[in-house]
């Protein structure tokens, strides 16, 4: 596979000039292997463009009969999708992420891709939760594609993020954990929601090691009929493309540079995972006075006096406030749980016989 894998084009199919054009557009930039298209297109409510469907399709065999070395993809959903992006042609398919989200509609598209030898990228469902993910990825692995890649367009989340879909990072790099195997492209304009945020969201994603991109990418934004805010221009793209840093050939003194870093990392681990022991012994030395005095186990005041004392520090050392925060309330949760689970063991042993 190459690297960096980037697949880049319009959101959506909407004539045969406008296509070639953006295409024309994103296949002039290094790194660009293929063209994605919408050419169904699932819409929350009826109403909107829901893509040409077939005559998309007769759009992109006859752009690909001008120029034979494009590589079109487009989203399937249904066996009769695979049926006829195969007749024409298409190269590769991705599975949006409302299909990926329902194993039924999967195991079918994945029976009706087998043999069909092209690569097939997988979103992520929208549910924060790698295991759906993962559990599409296999159908299609089990029904004999050759070729699957993973795609992170985000997660949908009741946290505001200023996002149209929340990264949520941990969990493609749990996948990456899980699967090393696996390519793992981003999709940062189906997070980020706003051409804008789009380069921040790429860099990111490329920072972390990610195998490429999937932008949307229209000759014209404005004039888009669908998704016309996150879609880049092609300057914007050319810029953005510009802008990331791509890996390069002499990578041995970075690697070596990287191992003395994770060495210390290791290090740090070690003292973090000894001082969380000490914490949890202290909160079980905790839970016998509160037992002893007939304390509760909660105590809210000392708990938000303890956590605006520990935010307050962790902003003078230059740490983020959320990041601390979601720590200390998984500590603090963790020991609640063990002070409880403590008390109950000691009451279990005082009416042993």
């Amino acid at each position: 596979m190459q690297k960096p894998f980037v697949v880049a084009g319009p959101c959506s199919a909407e004539s045969c000039s406008q296509l070639e054009r953006s295409a024309s557009d994103v296949m002039s930039i290094p790194h660009v292997v293929m063209i994605r298209c919408g050419v169904w297109k699932p819409r929350t409510r009826p109403g909107g463009f829901e893509g040409m469907g077939e005559a998309a399709l007769a759009w992109i065999a006859e752009i690909k009969q001008r120029h034979p070395d494009w590589r079109f993809c487009c989203e399937v959903a249904r066996p009769r999708h695979v049926e006829l992006a195969m007749s024409y042609g298409i190269d590769a398919v991705w599975i949006g992420a409302r299909t990926t989200a329902d194993p039924f509609s999967v195991g079918e598209v994945a029976q009706a891709l087998k043999g069909c030898g092209i690569p097939v990228l997988v979103k992520n469902a929208p549910m924060p939760d790698v295991a759906p993910w993962i559990g599409a990825i296999e159908r299609f692995e089990a029904a004999g594609v050759a070729s699957v890649m993973a795609v992170h367009r985000g997660f949908a989340t009741y946290r505001d993020s200023g996002l149209r879909n929340s990264p949520l990072w941990d969990i493609p790099i749990e996948l990456r954990r899980l699967r090393g195997d696996l390519p793992i492209l981003c999709d940062p304009s189906h997070i980020a929601g706003h051409s804008d945020k789009v380069g921040h969201i790429a860099t990111m994603a490329m920072a972390m090691g990610f195998d490429g991109l999937m932008v949307e990418v229209h000759d014209n934004p404005s004039e888009a009929l669908t998704d016309a805010e996150q879609q880049l221009s092609p300057s914007q793209f050319a810029s953005l493309m510009e802008m990331l840093r791509m890996p390069h050939d002499d990578e041995a003194v970075a690697e070596q540079r990287l191992a003395d870093l994770r060495l210390a990392i290791d290090g740090v681990d070690e003292q973090l995972l000894l001082l969380l022991h000490q914490r949890m012994q202290l909160s079980k030395s905790i839970a016998a006075v509160k037992r002893c005095y007939d304390l509760p186990v909660l105590q809210s005041r000392r708990w938000n006096a303890l956590l605006s004392d520990r935010l307050a520090r962790a902003e003078r050392l230059g740490l983020s406030q959320q990041f601390v925060k979601e720590i200390l309330e998984k500590i603090h949760s963790e020991s609640i749980r063990v002070q409880i689970d403590d008390g109950g063991k000691r009451d279990e042993d005082a009416n042993q016989p």
